[in-house]
């Protein structure tokens, strides 16, 4: 029989292991971002419709999760360019990736349509966004990626489909007559969503700014690459500043209640995080930890809910 000495290096090296597996799967899958958007229905949801949407959520990651996966497998070249983790194991894997994305789009589009076929028109709308983002399909074998101002405003819009447009559209589907939650009027829900709209086009020109070398040798026409990093660092301050303050307009005027309003604390927070990542020139890191940042006080959003504390309730 052997001694839990000889055992215990073995089971250290099978930890290893795992824990290796784990963060190549969430580097490849870009789980950073898929937490944020399915965080960001769950709690979009629960505002515009007093309900936790488990499931949107859950259809939410999913989708963000495939757009991701092919976005990794599209962009080798750029990756490897601005040295990217695990750019490596995904050429290695690519056809493999490539044909999971695939399965689980057409898989997905037919099984949640059973269960909620309100969304399907969104998602299908969503999907095609990333194809096109993604793949040379527009005229001149352009891909929406490559073009100014529309690489950018197709993520946010992207965003916008899920996160919004997700709950909202159930909501509507099972009910024509439904009613929002106190305090919240289409007004605040339109106001919210230009804040959450550029406060996400402030996370998009920063990952650009990380990926400025990759995206210069594709010919990738972003802010950073047009107009400069000085330039592209002054885009992301007015954004965070003008996502403020559409808040605070909303809160000044009373249409955007507090347990809204709360989130101007965000865009200050982001400007801290990633001022001190740029200093440090340490981009490639900071924009994931600042996309689980946001991920994180989204779950501190809703442990202050479930407390009772001040401002929380309807």
């Amino acid at each position: 029989m052997k001694s839990a000495v000889e055992i215990y290096p073995v089971n250290q090296r099978s930890a290893r292991s795992l824990n290796r597996a784990l963060r190549t799967f969430a580097s490849i899958g870009r789980l950073h971002i898929t937490a944020i958007a399915a965080m960001g229905v769950f709690t979009f949801g629960w505002l515009f419709t007093g309900h936790y949407p488990w499931f949107l959520t859950f259809v939410c990651a999913l989708d963000w999760f495939i757009v991701n996966l092919v976005n990794r497998v599209v962009d080798l070249e750029e990756d490897s360019v601005n040295d990217i983790s695990h750019t490596v194991s995904v050429y290695h894997h690519r056809k493999a990736l490539l044909l999971l994305s695939m399965t689980l789009m057409v898989g997905s589009l037919a099984a949640v349509h059973m269960i909620n076929s309100a969304i399907t028109p969104l998602r299908i709308a969503g999907h095609l966004l990333g194809i096109f983002y993604n793949w040379p399909l527009l005229p001149g074998k352009r891909r929406l990626k490559e073009i100014y101002f529309w690489k950018n405003t197709a993520s946010g819009i992207g965003f916008l489909i899920t996160v919004f447009g997700y709950p909202l559209v159930t909501a509507f589907w099972k009910n024509q007559n439904y009613q929002f939650p106190p305090g919240i009027t289409w007004t605040t829900v339109f106001l919210t969503a230009v804040f959450f709209f550029l406060f996400i086009q402030s996370y998009e020109i920063l990952y650009d700014l990380r990926d400025i070398k990759g995206d210069a040798v594709r010919g990738v026409r972003t802010y950073p690459v047009v107009h400069g990093e000085r330039m592209a660092v002054h885009m992301i301050d007015g954004l965070l500043v003008a996502s403020a303050l559409i808040l605070a307009l909303g809160y000044v005027l009373e249409v955007v209640p507090w347990r809204i309003f709360i989130m101007i604390a965000a865009p200050f927070l982001q400007a801290v995080v990633y001022k001190y990542a740029l200093h440090r020139r340490d981009l490639i890191a900071g924009c994931i930890r600042l996309t689980w940042m946001g991920a994180a006080l989204f779950c501190i959003y809703h442990l202050w809910v479930l407390a009772g504390l001040p401002g929380a309730d309807f």
